[in-house]
């Protein structure tokens, strides 16, 4: 086999990888708008796919944003229309925080509790630079930070039109909670595309 048709089959092979690697995204219909996300498989892993795994069981269909604070962050995936929390949850997962991945503004990163590794469904868009909530050490809950896990690539103008809505405080559960509702009326998994493709094809 001659040196060109090695450096040939050399480059059809790191097309096909790239093809394998290319982050898969999310697409969120919302009464509000639509917006996309782009998941970071390669940092968050395990992160990723607890999220693709609600995703594709349809977990986010009908639930609200129901923490939304300007300057801040916008959260959802827990509960529906009617402030009930939503059934099906999976086991909580690992926290990821320490993947090098920044709390900065359009990233998406999951929601929890006190318990660093308390993460089921729940995640947040950051609507500002929010490094406060990054990583620091594995100290405590606090320190251990808010995994990010993948960003907004398309319709962070609907988030920022979220962010902005009158809220009010329903109860104890529901301090920040926007009207009017802000539904997911669909989550859609798109496949991870060829990044590239060979010359001619």
């Amino acid at each position: 086999m001659t040196r060109f048709a090695i450096a040939i089959l050399a480059f059809g092979f790191a097309v096909s990888a790239s093809a394998q690697t290319a982050n898969p995204r999310v697409t969120f219909k919302t009464n509000q708008g639509d917006f996309v996300i782009e998941l970071n498989a390669a940092k968050a892993p395990k992160t990723v796919e607890n999220f693709v795994q609600y995703v594709k069981a349809g977990q986010y269909d009908g639930t609200i944003f129901h923490r939304v604070i300007d300057n801040f962050m916008v959260q959802g995936g827990g509960y529906t229309t009617e402030l009930t929390p939503k059934g099906g949850l999976r086991a909580p997962i690992q926290n990821e925080a320490d993947n090098g991945l920044s709390n900065v503004r359009g990233s998406v990163a999951m929601a929890r509790t006190m318990d660093p590794h308390s993460a089921t469904a729940q995640f947040f868009v950051n609507v500002n630079d929010n490094q406060a909530l990054d990583h620091v050490s594995k100290a405590d809950g606090r320190t251990w930070g808010y995994a990010v896990f993948g960003k907004v690539v398309s319709g962070m103008d609907v988030i920022d039109k979220i962010k902005v809505l009158p809220t009010s405080a329903f109860s104890a559960e529901f301090q920040n909670l926007p009207r009017p509702y802000v539904v997911v009326e669909k989550a859609t998994l798109e496949e991870a595309a060829p990044a590239a493709k060979a010359a001619g094809q």
